[in-house]
Protein backbone atom coordinates (compact mmCIF):
# COMPACT_ATOMS: atom_id res chain seq x y z
CA UNK A 1 0.00 0.00 0.00
CA UNK A 2 1.10 3.01 -0.95
CA UNK A 3 0.31 6.50 1.75
CA UNK A 4 -0.08 9.61 -0.14
CA UNK A 5 0.82 13.01 0.53
CA UNK A 6 -1.54 14.43 3.76
CA UNK A 7 -3.62 16.04 1.82
CA UNK A 8 -5.66 13.64 -0.47
CA UNK A 9 -8.27 14.13 -3.58
CA UNK A 10 -10.10 10.95 -3.61
CA UNK A 11 -13.16 12.33 -5.49
CA UNK A 12 -11.83 10.29 -8.98
CA UNK A 13 -11.47 6.99 -7.61
CA UNK A 14 -15.04 7.30 -5.31
CA UNK A 15 -16.67 8.79 -8.04
CA UNK A 16 -15.36 6.26 -10.82
CA UNK A 17 -16.63 3.63 -8.19
CA UNK A 18 -19.44 4.27 -7.38
CA UNK A 19 -20.83 6.51 -9.84
CA UNK A 20 -20.14 3.75 -12.27
CA UNK A 21 -23.43 2.23 -11.05
CA UNK A 22 -24.47 1.04 -14.23
CA UNK A 23 -24.02 -3.10 -13.38
CA UNK A 24 -22.93 -5.14 -15.62
CA UNK A 25 -22.05 -8.94 -14.46
CA UNK A 26 -18.87 -8.61 -16.08
CA UNK A 27 -15.59 -8.80 -13.43
CA UNK A 28 -12.18 -8.55 -13.66
CA UNK A 29 -9.49 -9.73 -11.22
CA UNK A 30 -6.42 -8.97 -12.60
CA UNK A 31 -4.67 -5.92 -14.13
CA UNK A 32 -3.67 -4.75 -17.90
CA UNK A 33 -1.26 -6.33 -19.87
CA UNK A 34 1.07 -5.58 -22.55
CA UNK A 35 -1.07 -6.63 -25.68
CA UNK A 36 0.12 -8.11 -28.91
CA UNK A 37 -0.58 -5.52 -31.92
CA UNK A 38 -4.16 -5.95 -32.25
CA UNK A 39 -5.38 -7.64 -35.61
CA UNK A 40 -8.09 -7.43 -38.16
CA UNK A 41 -10.46 -9.98 -39.31
CA UNK A 42 -13.12 -10.52 -41.81
CA UNK A 43 -16.49 -9.88 -40.66
CA UNK A 44 -19.59 -12.18 -42.40
CA UNK A 45 -20.60 -9.11 -44.41
CA UNK A 46 -17.66 -9.75 -46.42
CA UNK A 47 -17.10 -5.68 -46.27
CA UNK A 48 -16.72 -4.90 -43.10
CA UNK A 49 -14.21 -5.80 -40.70
CA UNK A 50 -13.93 -7.08 -36.76
CA UNK A 51 -11.00 -5.00 -35.24
CA UNK A 52 -9.79 -6.33 -31.95
CA UNK A 53 -9.95 -4.64 -28.66
CA UNK A 54 -7.20 -4.49 -26.49
CA UNK A 55 -4.58 -2.42 -24.36
CA UNK A 56 -2.14 -0.85 -25.87
CA UNK A 57 1.22 -2.25 -25.66
CA UNK A 58 2.85 -0.49 -22.27
CA UNK A 59 6.34 0.46 -22.50
CA UNK A 60 7.00 1.52 -26.07
CA UNK A 61 5.63 4.30 -27.98
CA UNK A 62 2.39 3.57 -29.41
CA UNK A 63 2.19 4.36 -33.43
CA UNK A 64 -0.35 6.73 -34.75
CA UNK A 65 -3.03 5.39 -37.09
CA UNK A 66 -3.13 7.10 -40.86
CA UNK A 67 -6.69 7.25 -42.87
CA UNK A 68 -5.20 8.44 -46.50
CA UNK A 69 -7.18 10.91 -48.31
CA UNK A 70 -7.16 9.00 -51.33
CA UNK A 71 -8.93 6.01 -50.63
CA UNK A 72 -6.50 3.57 -50.80
CA UNK A 73 -6.78 0.99 -48.63
CA UNK A 74 -7.67 1.49 -44.89
CA UNK A 75 -6.85 2.69 -41.80
CA UNK A 76 -3.49 1.57 -41.25
CA UNK A 77 -0.29 1.95 -38.27
CA UNK A 78 2.28 4.28 -39.50
CA UNK A 79 5.54 5.06 -38.16
CA UNK A 80 4.89 8.88 -38.32
CA UNK A 81 3.97 10.49 -35.01
CA UNK A 82 2.73 13.67 -33.51
CA UNK A 83 6.10 15.68 -32.55
CA UNK A 84 4.13 18.89 -31.27
CA UNK A 85 0.61 20.23 -31.37
CA UNK A 86 -0.51 23.77 -30.76
CA UNK A 87 -4.40 23.74 -29.27
CA UNK A 88 -5.06 27.10 -29.73
CA UNK A 89 -3.98 27.08 -33.79
CA UNK A 90 -4.39 23.63 -34.38
CA UNK A 91 -0.98 22.77 -36.12
CA UNK A 92 0.66 20.26 -35.61
CA UNK A 93 4.43 18.72 -36.44
CA UNK A 94 4.09 14.85 -37.70
CA UNK A 95 7.31 13.28 -37.89
CA UNK A 96 8.62 9.92 -38.67
CA UNK A 97 9.40 8.19 -35.53
CA UNK A 98 11.36 4.42 -35.60
CA UNK A 99 9.68 1.72 -37.73
CA UNK A 100 7.22 -0.94 -35.48
CA UNK A 101 7.91 -4.48 -35.59
CA UNK A 102 5.08 -6.07 -37.48
CA UNK A 103 4.22 -10.16 -37.72
CA UNK A 104 4.58 -11.82 -40.95
CA UNK A 105 1.65 -13.22 -42.01
CA UNK A 106 0.79 -16.67 -42.74
CA UNK A 107 0.48 -17.33 -46.65
CA UNK A 108 -3.02 -17.27 -47.25
CA UNK A 109 -3.87 -15.46 -44.36
CA UNK A 110 -4.87 -11.50 -43.40
CA UNK A 111 -2.41 -9.34 -41.86
CA UNK A 112 -2.25 -7.10 -38.91
CA UNK A 113 -4.29 -4.85 -40.95
CA UNK A 114 -7.04 -7.25 -42.15
CA UNK A 115 -5.37 -7.71 -45.80
CA UNK A 116 -3.56 -10.40 -47.39
CA UNK A 117 -0.20 -10.98 -48.26
CA UNK A 118 -1.55 -10.07 -51.95
CA UNK A 119 -2.54 -7.15 -51.22
CA UNK A 120 1.46 -5.68 -51.94
CA UNK A 121 2.01 -5.08 -47.95
CA UNK A 122 5.39 -5.68 -46.73
CA UNK A 123 6.00 -9.45 -44.97
CA UNK A 124 8.36 -7.72 -42.49
CA UNK A 125 5.79 -4.94 -41.57
CA UNK A 126 2.44 -6.12 -42.25
CA UNK A 127 1.54 -2.40 -43.83
CA UNK A 128 1.16 -0.99 -47.38
CA UNK A 129 4.25 1.44 -48.62
CA UNK A 130 1.77 3.98 -48.12
CA UNK A 131 1.47 3.68 -44.74
CA UNK A 132 4.63 6.00 -43.54
CA UNK A 133 4.75 8.43 -46.49
CA UNK A 134 4.05 11.95 -45.40
CA UNK A 135 0.70 13.26 -44.83
CA UNK A 136 -1.26 14.84 -47.26
CA UNK A 137 -4.18 17.04 -47.27
CA UNK A 138 -7.34 15.27 -46.04
CA UNK A 139 -5.42 12.30 -44.48
CA UNK A 140 -7.21 11.91 -40.70
CA UNK A 141 -4.34 11.15 -37.96
CA UNK A 142 -5.39 9.12 -35.01
CA UNK A 143 -2.27 9.47 -32.07
CA UNK A 144 -2.10 8.48 -28.27
CA UNK A 145 -1.00 11.19 -26.07
CA UNK A 146 1.76 13.18 -27.46
CA UNK A 147 3.20 16.72 -26.72
CA UNK A 148 1.02 19.14 -26.89
CA UNK A 149 -1.77 16.61 -27.00
CA UNK A 150 -2.01 15.13 -23.35
CA UNK A 151 -5.66 13.46 -24.22
CA UNK A 152 -3.97 12.44 -27.81
CA UNK A 153 -4.80 13.69 -30.98
CA UNK A 154 -7.61 12.61 -33.72
CA UNK A 155 -7.62 15.06 -36.45
CA UNK A 156 -8.19 16.11 -39.66
CA UNK A 157 -5.00 17.49 -42.04
CA UNK A 158 -6.33 20.81 -43.77
CA UNK A 159 -3.25 22.13 -45.03
CA UNK A 160 0.75 21.36 -45.46
CA UNK A 161 2.70 24.60 -44.67
CA UNK A 162 5.75 22.56 -44.93
CA UNK A 163 9.22 21.09 -43.59
CA UNK A 164 10.27 21.94 -40.21
CA UNK A 165 13.58 20.95 -38.39
CA UNK A 166 11.23 18.65 -36.66
CA UNK A 167 9.41 17.00 -39.56
CA UNK A 168 6.30 18.45 -41.75
CA UNK A 169 4.18 21.09 -39.94
CA UNK A 170 0.10 20.74 -40.96
CA UNK A 171 -3.05 22.98 -40.00
CA UNK A 172 -5.67 20.37 -38.75
CA UNK A 173 -9.28 20.26 -38.06
CA UNK A 174 -11.52 18.59 -35.75
CA UNK A 175 -13.19 14.79 -37.04
CA UNK A 176 -14.69 11.58 -36.00
CA UNK A 177 -13.56 8.34 -35.29
CA UNK A 178 -15.79 7.61 -38.19
CA UNK A 179 -13.42 9.42 -40.75
CA UNK A 180 -10.75 6.40 -39.17
CA UNK A 181 -13.01 3.05 -38.37
CA UNK A 182 -14.92 3.51 -41.31
CA UNK A 183 -17.18 0.30 -42.18
CA UNK A 184 -15.48 -2.06 -39.57
CA UNK A 185 -16.72 -3.15 -36.51
CA UNK A 186 -15.56 -3.46 -32.91
CA UNK A 187 -16.47 -4.47 -29.46
CA UNK A 188 -14.65 -5.15 -26.55
CA UNK A 189 -13.60 -4.44 -22.63
CA UNK A 190 -9.91 -3.14 -21.34
CA UNK A 191 -9.04 -3.41 -17.51
CA UNK A 192 -7.80 -0.06 -16.63
CA UNK A 193 -4.31 -0.47 -15.17
CA UNK A 194 -4.03 0.91 -11.57
CA UNK A 195 -0.63 1.45 -11.79
CA UNK A 196 -1.76 4.14 -14.60
CA UNK A 197 -4.27 5.88 -11.90
CA UNK A 198 -2.84 9.69 -10.63
CA UNK A 199 -4.54 10.14 -7.15
CA UNK A 200 -4.16 13.38 -5.86
CA UNK A 201 -5.55 14.29 -2.20
CA UNK A 202 -7.85 16.17 -1.15
CA UNK A 203 -8.14 15.87 2.85
CA UNK A 204 -6.11 13.97 5.07
CA UNK A 205 -6.62 10.34 6.34
CA UNK A 206 -6.83 8.83 2.87
CA UNK A 207 -4.02 6.83 1.53
CA UNK A 208 -4.36 4.80 -2.23
CA UNK A 209 -3.56 1.22 -2.90
CA UNK A 210 -3.28 -0.56 -5.82
CA UNK A 211 -2.25 -4.58 -7.22
CA UNK A 212 -0.60 -5.05 -10.19
CA UNK A 213 1.80 -8.77 -10.07
CA UNK A 214 1.55 -10.95 -7.13
CA UNK A 215 -0.80 -8.45 -5.47
CA UNK A 216 -0.21 -5.77 -2.20
CA UNK A 217 -0.75 -6.46 1.30
CA UNK A 218 -2.91 -3.41 3.34
CA UNK A 219 -4.01 -3.36 7.02
CA UNK A 220 -2.78 -4.49 9.99
CA UNK A 221 -3.68 -8.15 9.33
CA UNK A 222 -2.35 -8.31 6.05
CA UNK A 223 -5.03 -8.73 3.58
CA UNK A 224 -4.25 -9.53 -0.25
CA UNK A 225 -5.70 -6.45 -2.64
CA UNK A 226 -6.77 -8.78 -5.51
CA UNK A 227 -4.70 -7.77 -8.71
CA UNK A 228 -5.96 -5.09 -11.19
CA UNK A 229 -7.92 -3.58 -7.99
CA UNK A 230 -7.77 -0.02 -6.39
CA UNK A 231 -8.61 0.66 -3.13
CA UNK A 232 -9.12 3.95 -1.04
CA UNK A 233 -8.78 4.50 2.26
CA UNK A 234 -10.40 7.12 4.10
CA UNK A 235 -10.42 8.19 7.87
CA UNK A 236 -12.14 11.46 7.94
CA UNK A 237 -13.96 13.83 10.29
CA UNK A 238 -16.76 15.48 10.10
CA UNK A 239 -18.78 18.43 11.17
CA UNK A 240 -20.06 17.93 14.72
CA UNK A 241 -22.94 19.19 16.25
CA UNK A 242 -22.27 22.45 18.57
CA UNK A 243 -23.90 20.99 21.55
CA UNK A 244 -22.51 17.34 21.47
CA UNK A 245 -20.46 16.07 23.95
CA UNK A 246 -17.10 15.02 23.44
CA UNK A 247 -17.64 11.40 22.80
CA UNK A 248 -20.00 12.50 20.22
CA UNK A 249 -17.70 13.90 17.66
CA UNK A 250 -18.60 12.69 13.94
CA UNK A 251 -16.73 10.55 11.67
CA UNK A 252 -16.50 8.68 8.58
CA UNK A 253 -13.96 6.53 7.82
CA UNK A 254 -13.46 3.02 5.21
CA UNK A 255 -12.18 2.55 2.11
CA UNK A 256 -13.73 1.58 -1.45
CA UNK A 257 -12.28 -0.56 -4.00
CA UNK A 258 -12.71 -1.01 -7.63
CA UNK A 259 -11.05 -3.20 -10.42
CA UNK A 260 -12.89 -0.86 -13.58
CA UNK A 261 -12.85 -1.48 -17.18
CA UNK A 262 -13.37 0.51 -20.42
CA UNK A 263 -16.25 -0.92 -23.06
CA UNK A 264 -15.95 -0.04 -26.24
CA UNK A 265 -18.13 -0.89 -29.29
CA UNK A 266 -18.55 0.38 -32.85
CA UNK A 267 -20.45 -0.75 -35.86
CA UNK A 268 -19.62 1.29 -38.73
CA UNK A 269 -21.07 -1.06 -41.72
CA UNK A 270 -24.33 1.54 -42.13
CA UNK A 271 -25.24 0.15 -45.47
CA UNK A 272 -24.30 3.38 -47.01
CA UNK A 273 -26.21 5.65 -44.83
CA UNK A 274 -24.20 8.73 -42.86
CA UNK A 275 -22.20 8.05 -39.73
CA UNK A 276 -22.26 4.35 -38.03
CA UNK A 277 -24.90 1.92 -37.53
CA UNK A 278 -24.30 1.56 -33.44
CA UNK A 279 -21.25 2.62 -30.70
CA UNK A 280 -20.84 2.28 -27.19
CA UNK A 281 -19.12 3.78 -24.86
CA UNK A 282 -18.73 3.17 -21.00
CA UNK A 283 -17.13 1.84 -18.30
CA UNK A 284 -17.94 -1.20 -15.75
CA UNK A 285 -16.22 -3.99 -13.15
CA UNK A 286 -16.61 -5.05 -9.74
CA UNK A 287 -16.44 -2.54 -6.49
CA UNK A 288 -16.86 -2.96 -3.25
CA UNK A 289 -16.66 -0.73 -0.15
CA UNK A 290 -17.17 -0.92 3.91
CA UNK A 291 -17.34 2.38 5.77
CA UNK A 292 -18.08 3.60 9.31
CA UNK A 293 -20.35 6.65 10.37
CA UNK A 294 -20.30 7.89 13.61
CA UNK A 295 -21.11 10.96 16.04
CA UNK A 296 -23.68 13.61 16.03
CA UNK A 297 -23.15 15.27 12.70
CA UNK A 298 -23.94 19.12 12.57
CA UNK A 299 -27.20 20.07 11.40
CA UNK A 300 -27.21 20.96 7.31
CA UNK A 301 -28.77 23.33 5.99
CA UNK A 302 -30.34 23.38 2.27
CA UNK A 303 -28.33 21.11 -0.10
CA UNK A 304 -26.28 18.32 2.10
CA UNK A 305 -22.56 18.90 2.75
CA UNK A 306 -20.40 17.31 0.51
CA UNK A 307 -16.95 17.11 1.03
CA UNK A 308 -14.66 16.17 -1.41
CA UNK A 309 -11.28 13.84 -0.42
CA UNK A 310 -9.61 12.71 -3.36
CA UNK A 311 -9.45 12.90 -7.17
CA UNK A 312 -7.97 10.60 -9.25
CA UNK A 313 -7.69 10.32 -13.25
CA UNK A 314 -6.36 7.90 -15.82
CA UNK A 315 -5.85 8.58 -19.78
CA UNK A 316 -5.79 4.52 -20.95
CA UNK A 317 -5.16 3.97 -24.95
CA UNK A 318 -7.14 1.10 -26.09
CA UNK A 319 -5.97 -0.01 -29.55
CA UNK A 320 -8.68 -0.78 -31.80
CA UNK A 321 -7.28 -2.42 -34.90
CA UNK A 322 -4.66 -0.08 -36.08
CA UNK A 323 -6.28 2.68 -34.12
CA UNK A 324 -5.06 4.07 -30.87
CA UNK A 325 -8.09 5.55 -28.86
CA UNK A 326 -7.10 7.48 -25.49
CA UNK A 327 -10.04 7.26 -23.29
CA UNK A 328 -10.23 9.84 -20.27
CA UNK A 329 -11.45 8.48 -16.99
CA UNK A 330 -12.03 11.15 -14.07
CA UNK A 331 -13.21 10.18 -10.54
CA UNK A 332 -14.03 12.49 -7.80
CA UNK A 333 -14.90 10.46 -3.84
CA UNK A 334 -16.29 12.55 -1.56
CA UNK A 335 -18.34 12.12 1.45
CA UNK A 336 -21.71 13.60 2.23
CA UNK A 337 -23.71 14.08 5.57
CA UNK A 338 -27.40 15.50 5.38
CA UNK A 339 -28.64 15.72 9.40
CA UNK A 340 -30.69 17.81 11.45
CA UNK A 341 -28.27 17.70 14.86
CA UNK A 342 -29.84 15.59 17.03
CA UNK A 343 -29.12 11.92 16.22
CA UNK A 344 -26.52 11.03 17.48
CA UNK A 345 -25.76 7.48 15.11
CA UNK A 346 -22.72 4.27 14.46
CA UNK A 347 -23.44 2.48 11.45
CA UNK A 348 -20.98 0.33 9.76
CA UNK A 349 -21.89 -1.21 6.26
CA UNK A 350 -20.82 -3.69 3.90
CA UNK A 351 -21.40 -2.91 0.36
CA UNK A 352 -20.82 -5.36 -2.90
CA UNK A 353 -21.80 -5.05 -6.24
CA UNK A 354 -20.89 -5.19 -10.27
CA UNK A 355 -21.93 -2.01 -12.08
CA UNK A 356 -22.18 -0.45 -15.86
CA UNK A 357 -22.50 3.03 -16.95
CA UNK A 358 -22.43 4.81 -20.60
CA UNK A 359 -24.29 5.79 -23.47
CA UNK A 360 -25.59 3.66 -26.62
CA UNK A 361 -25.79 4.53 -30.37
CA UNK A 362 -28.29 2.78 -32.29
CA UNK A 363 -29.08 4.23 -36.16
CA UNK A 364 -32.20 5.88 -36.27
CA UNK A 365 -32.83 5.45 -32.29
CA UNK A 366 -29.93 7.97 -31.19
CA UNK A 367 -28.23 7.52 -27.65
CA UNK A 368 -29.72 6.61 -24.58
CA UNK A 369 -28.20 5.93 -21.41
CA UNK A 370 -27.02 2.96 -20.10
CA UNK A 371 -26.83 2.35 -16.12
CA UNK A 372 -27.49 -0.68 -13.91
CA UNK A 373 -25.97 -1.98 -10.62
CA UNK A 374 -26.40 -5.27 -8.98
CA UNK A 375 -25.49 -4.22 -5.08
CA UNK A 376 -25.52 -5.91 -1.67
CA UNK A 377 -25.27 -4.62 1.56
CA UNK A 378 -24.40 -5.91 4.64
CA UNK A 379 -25.11 -4.15 8.29
CA UNK A 380 -22.21 -4.83 10.81
CA UNK A 381 -23.08 -2.57 13.75
CA UNK A 382 -25.77 -0.11 13.62
CA UNK A 383 -27.61 1.81 16.62
CA UNK A 384 -29.59 5.27 16.74
CA UNK A 385 -30.11 7.41 20.25
CA UNK A 386 -32.38 10.27 20.53
CA UNK A 387 -34.82 11.73 17.76
CA UNK A 388 -34.20 12.89 14.44
CA UNK A 389 -32.82 11.64 11.13
CA UNK A 390 -29.08 11.69 9.66
CA UNK A 391 -27.74 10.62 6.22
CA UNK A 392 -24.44 9.87 5.85
CA UNK A 393 -22.59 8.67 1.85
CA UNK A 394 -19.49 8.10 0.80
CA UNK A 395 -20.14 8.76 -3.06
CA UNK A 396 -18.31 9.45 -6.04
CA UNK A 397 -18.44 11.75 -9.27
CA UNK A 398 -16.87 10.45 -12.58
CA UNK A 399 -16.64 11.21 -16.55
CA UNK A 400 -15.90 9.06 -19.41
CA UNK A 401 -14.51 10.29 -22.49
CA UNK A 402 -12.74 9.94 -25.62
CA UNK A 403 -9.74 12.47 -26.66
CA UNK A 404 -10.04 14.80 -23.38
CA UNK A 405 -13.61 14.95 -24.24
CA UNK A 406 -16.30 13.79 -21.81
CA UNK A 407 -18.87 11.96 -23.22
CA UNK A 408 -20.77 10.32 -20.02
CA UNK A 409 -20.85 11.75 -16.41
CA UNK A 410 -22.25 10.43 -13.37
CA UNK A 411 -22.62 10.86 -9.72
CA UNK A 412 -23.37 7.55 -7.46
CA UNK A 413 -23.85 7.80 -3.58
CA UNK A 414 -24.60 4.66 -1.63
CA UNK A 415 -25.76 5.70 1.60
CA UNK A 416 -27.19 4.93 5.56
CA UNK A 417 -30.15 6.81 6.49
CA UNK A 418 -31.17 6.78 10.19
CA UNK A 419 -34.22 8.39 12.04
CA UNK A 420 -35.07 8.04 15.81
CA UNK A 421 -38.85 9.15 17.48
CA UNK A 422 -38.04 9.14 21.41
CA UNK A 423 -40.40 10.51 23.39
CA UNK A 424 -39.99 10.82 27.67
CA UNK A 425 -42.80 11.40 29.88
CA UNK A 426 -42.87 11.80 33.58
CA UNK A 427 -45.68 11.59 36.31
CA UNK A 428 -46.91 13.49 39.09
CA UNK A 429 -45.16 10.74 41.46
CA UNK A 430 -41.89 10.88 40.34
CA UNK A 431 -41.59 8.36 37.76
CA UNK A 432 -40.12 8.61 34.36
CA UNK A 433 -40.45 7.11 31.08
CA UNK A 434 -38.70 6.87 27.88
CA UNK A 435 -40.02 5.23 24.85
CA UNK A 436 -39.49 4.94 21.14
CA UNK A 437 -38.48 3.90 17.68
CA UNK A 438 -35.58 4.30 15.59
CA UNK A 439 -34.34 2.33 12.27
CA UNK A 440 -31.44 2.30 10.05
CA UNK A 441 -31.84 2.17 5.94
CA UNK A 442 -28.62 1.28 3.40
CA UNK A 443 -29.44 2.74 -0.19
CA UNK A 444 -27.91 4.17 -3.38
CA UNK A 445 -28.34 7.12 -5.59
CA UNK A 446 -27.12 7.52 -9.24
CA UNK A 447 -28.17 10.20 -11.57
CA UNK A 448 -25.93 11.83 -14.32
CA UNK A 449 -25.87 12.78 -18.03
CA UNK A 450 -25.06 11.98 -21.93
CA UNK A 451 -22.92 14.60 -23.14
CA UNK A 452 -22.69 15.90 -26.71
CA UNK A 453 -18.71 15.22 -27.06
CA UNK A 454 -20.31 11.61 -27.86
CA UNK A 455 -20.69 12.99 -31.48
CA UNK A 456 -17.04 11.84 -31.90
CA UNK A 457 -17.90 8.48 -33.06
CA UNK A 458 -19.50 10.30 -35.91
CA UNK A 459 -22.85 10.20 -34.67
CA UNK A 460 -25.13 13.42 -35.08
CA UNK A 461 -24.78 15.63 -32.54
CA UNK A 462 -27.49 15.71 -30.45
CA UNK A 463 -29.28 19.23 -28.89
CA UNK A 464 -28.97 19.10 -25.30
CA UNK A 465 -27.79 16.51 -22.64
CA UNK A 466 -29.41 13.49 -22.21
CA UNK A 467 -30.00 12.52 -18.51
CA UNK A 468 -29.10 8.92 -16.81
CA UNK A 469 -32.51 9.62 -14.66
CA UNK A 470 -32.52 10.08 -11.23
CA UNK A 471 -32.13 6.34 -9.62
CA UNK A 472 -32.88 5.57 -6.22
CA UNK A 473 -32.62 2.23 -4.27
CA UNK A 474 -33.35 1.65 -0.19
CA UNK A 475 -33.38 -1.26 1.86
CA UNK A 476 -33.67 -2.01 5.86
CA UNK A 477 -30.57 -2.76 7.85
CA UNK A 478 -31.88 -2.45 11.31
CA UNK A 479 -34.77 -1.53 13.22
CA UNK A 480 -35.22 -0.93 17.46
CA UNK A 481 -37.01 -0.07 20.18
CA UNK A 482 -36.05 1.66 23.59
CA UNK A 483 -38.86 1.47 26.76
CA UNK A 484 -38.00 1.88 30.16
Amino acid sequence: MRTLARRLLIPGLTALALTATGCGSTSHTGAAEPAAPAAVTPSSDGTSQQLDVAAAPQGTSTPAAVARADGKGRTEKSALKVASYDQATGRAVIAKGAQTPGRSPAPGTSSGTGKSPETGKSPETGKSPEADKPVAVGDVIASAPAPGAPAGLLAKVTEVVGKTDQGTEVKTAATTLAAVLGDDKADGKVPVDPAAVTVVPLTKGVTFSWAKGPGLTFGPEGAKLPLGNLRLDVNAAVDTAPDAPASAGASVSGFVQLAPQVEFAYDGSAGGAPGPRGAFLGMSGDWSSQWKLQGRAAASTGAPKRIPFAKLHSSPVIQVGPVPVVVNLDLTCYIQVEADGRVTVEVQQDVKGDFKVGGSYASGKGWTPVSASNVKSTPVKASVTAAGKVKGAIGAEASVGLYGAVGVTADFAPYVRGEGDIKAAASSDGKTSLEGAWALYGGFDLSGNLQLQLSLFGTPLFERKIPLGTLNREWALSTGHIKR
